[in-house]
């Protein structure tokens, strides 16, 4: 019996640093989603104050080695 409870005990200890880790890349992760949608949201109102009323192309930002 308590050969049972200790590999239980060790399973839950295995559990909680899985669950600890798991919850720092989530963190981790979110912290990355907010910071790339803040760019994202820096640049368009770049593109929105560089050229308001302007229909844009793509055929107008081809790369120089067109």
């Amino acid at each position: 019996m308590d050969s049972r409870i200790t590999e239980l005990e060790i399973k839950i200890s295995y559990a909680e640093d899985m669950v600890d880790e798991l919850n720092r890349t989530v963190f981790r992760q979110q912290q990355q989603i907010e910071l790339l949608v803040a760019q994202i949201k820096a640049l368009r109102k770049q593109i929105q104050t560089d050229a308001p009323g302007e229909q844009r192309s793509l055929r107008d930002e081809l790369p120089p080695h067109y």
